[in-house]
């Protein structure tokens, strides 16, 4: 028997936390595929969210001071998509039955840009809340840029698998010294991992970690109680100096049979689970079938909570000045796309310079400019030279600086420098090329967002030199190209460098990486900053019809320079094509590639990396003068001579080709 209002509310909150379980299992039982248990087990928690803190505006998913939520536990799809369902946003019942299947607008896990809410794909574990982090960081420095307007939270929902990657512990451990309060970290800790019993692999005390990090820990002893969740988020965003982790302690698979055990983690459940689940909750043991009562209750609590946000949004922006919206509009919209008129390039009188001074000397040039260019490195600025010499530290002191000190946390700062994209900024990212691979994940995720981040990646290749094969490149190369969407350059000289930078900097969207030599080298009559954007170009062409045409990247264009002048001299006459990006010279219409490479002449390709880069266009093995093996610790021309990349050893190599 009912005997109050209070109670007449509670019943209507579970009822709406039942039916997202509900809709949530039978999406999985529907595509055969999905993750039963979190939506079971953690229900209340996004629906607690939703209904009673996220500032959000379900018919503007995308206005910008929005709440950020992020599912790192992407596992979760059924229930993310259940949720934003019931609450409103553009996902019909038809799509909700669609869950999974090709084109659709729910697939198996979240995936920014495809469905409305969703602020940031996510699936492999760790890499959402590394990438809250970098959305927590935009809101601390839009804040302080612009304190009339901007002013948000970022909250996430992650399992144990997110907090026993490696990423989580880097990215958190900045997040608290950068004392990111406004960041919010539900942990929905059930106690079971796919493989069984949490307790078999991972033992340590989480709330002890995270305090240690700067951290405040809050504990909701019953994962299954919204009221207590709540409190917990309200004190959660009354924290002064700290970013937040809840502990909800849940039971996965809430109800079910298999409750409490690992075989609910990724198993759609039998019809019979599903209908006792069903008469458990009290709902109709129909297919989706939703109560419209008990949609609209939750969206009137949203709406009485959030009404007008968008339209109070539009308002404050009225109030800046010109140039002040306008700058608020680069990070609104979703043209990415920087001016680099006016730059002015100061060359050593020497004409002698590696290719990373020359990127700091466009980064210092160009990114004091533009509030939205904004990066670090991962304790490197020295040697990436990407440190912004009138920019600050970005810090708990001072959200306003341009440096961001990563610390030696590679994975973190490939995930955070998402989250900056997908909050407006045009980021960059710094380290080694060795390193690149610690970045790779969180690379591909941007890859596959589209998001605008810039990777600045020095120490290019064997030339290295004494840190030996460690730290010296062969493979990335070929990694970083085969990757979709994004943009490879690997500039030879300063000219190249330049236009690999105006080329970068006039796309609308899209990531690239610039790949910088550690080694002073020329400045190349033959190079040309505006011929970089075709990806490559002839740099020294023969008197006649070439015998040969050899193509190269990087330092080892200026060593296959002088063989070209070389070998002219013994008759052998060449053409030399610098192919500083080479995706985008094969994409190339046909026209100009055969302009370029005519079909019936021999081409070799000389670069210090992997052969498997050119088989779009080197066919016979024997013409690839390239590294399929790890470099050796020396001084660098011993390194270059060892492994036939110096310039004698490259004119022996061509003209016996030739012969």
């Amino acid at each position: 028997m009912i005997n109050s209002a209070t109670n007449i509310l509670e019943v209507k909150e579970e009822k709406i936390i039942d039916q997202i379980r509900c809709l949530g299992i039978d999406m999985i039982h529907e595509a055969n595929s999905g993750h039963p248990g979190i939506v079971l087990g953690a229900a209340p928690i996004l629906y607690t969210l939703y209904a009673n803190h996220l500032q959000i505006d379900p018919k503007h998913p995308d206005y910008f001071n929005r709440d950020r939520f992020v599912m790192s536990a992407g596992h979760g799809s059924a229930l993310l998509y259940a949720t934003l369902s019931m609450a409103g946003y553009d996902i019909s019942l038809e799509d909700l039955k669609q869950f999974r299947q090709i084109h659709s607008k729910t697939p198996g896990h979240p995936e920014f840009g495809i469905t409305p809410g969703v602020d940031c794909t996510t699936g492999p574990l760790g890499q959402g809340i590394a990438t809250a982090v970098g959305m927590a960081i935009s809101e601390a420095k839009l804040r302080e840029r612009f304190p009339s307007v901007i002013n948000y939270h970022t909250y996430v929902l992650c399992g144990d698998g997110d907090l026993m990657e490696g990423i989580s512990y880097e990215a958190c451990s900045l997040a608290g010294t950068l004392k990111l309060n406004k960041l919010i970290v539900l942990y929905d800790s059930n106690d079971i991992c796919l493989d069984g019993k949490i307790s078999d692999s991972f033992t340590e005390n989480v709330a002890m970690r995270f305090i240690a990090q700067n951290w405040s820990v809050l504990t909701v002893s019953d994962g299954n109680n919204h009221e207590m969740i709540s409190k917990a988020i309200e004190e959660a965003k009354n924290s002064a100096d700290k970013p937040t982790l809840i502990i909800v302690k849940t039971t996965i698979g809430k109800y079910s049979e298999l409750e409490g055990t690992n075989k609910v983690h990724g198993t759609p459940l039998t019809k019979e689970d599903i209908s006792k689940i069903k008469a458990k909750v009290g709902l109709r043991d129909v297919d989706f079938a939703i109560s419209q009562n008990t949609m609209e209750e939750f969206q009137n609590k949203i709406q009485e909570r959030c009404q007008n946000l968008y339209e109070e949004f539009q308002e404050k922006i009225a109030l800046l000045s010109e140039d002040d919206q306008k700058e608020l509009s680069f990070f609104m919209n979703e043209n990415k796309k920087v001016e680099m008129k006016d730059f002015f390039y100061d060359a050593p009188e020497s004409k002698i310079e590696s290719t990373r001074e020359t990127s700091s000397k466009v980064l210092n040039a160009i990114v004091p400019r533009f509030s939205y260019l904004f990066g670090g490195s991962a304790d490197l600025f020295s040697a990436n030279k990407t440190f912004i010499q009138e920019g600050g530290r970005f810090s708990a002191e001072d959200y306003l600086g341009k440096n961001i000190y990563y610390g030696v946390r590679e994975h973190a700062m490939g995930a955070i420098s998402n989250g900056l994209a997908l909050c407006g900024f045009r980021p960059y990212a710094s380290t080694f090329l060795a390193f690149s691979d610690y970045l790779k994940p969180s690379l591909r995720l941007a890859a596959m967002m589209n998001l605008s981040n810039i990777y600045i990646f020095s120490h290019d290749s064997i030339s290295v030199g004494e840190d030996g094969p460690t730290h010296q490149p062969v493979e990335q190369l070929l990694m970083l190209r085969s990757l979709p969407n994004l943009d490879v350059f690997r500039p030879a000289d300063a000219n190249e460098v330049i236009g690999s930078y105006l080329t970068i900097f006039e796309k609308e969207k899209g990531p690239s990486a610039i790949l910088l030599s550690r080694n002073a080298t020329p400045i190349l009559e033959e190079t040309k900053a505006n011929e970089v954007s075709k990806g490559g170009y002839i740099v020294l062409d023969s008197m006649k019809k070439p015998d040969a045409i050899i193509l190269s990247s990087g330092e080892e264009l200026h060593n296959v320079l002088e063989v070209a002048k070389r070998l002219q001299v013994k008759g052998i006459d060449l053409r030399v094509v610098s192919v500083p990006n080479l995706g985008r010279f094969l994409k190339q219409d046909e026209e100009y590639l055969e302009s370029v490479l005519p079909v019936e002449v021999k081409k070799i390709a000389v670069e210090a990396s992997s052969s498997f880069s050119w088989s779009p266009l080197i066919y016979n093995h024997k013409y690839l003068i390239t590294l399929d093996a790890f470099g050796a610790s020396g001084k660098k021309n011993d390194v270059y001579k060892d492994y036939g990349f110096d310039t004698d050893s490259l004119e022996e190599k061509i003209e016996n080709l030739l012969k």
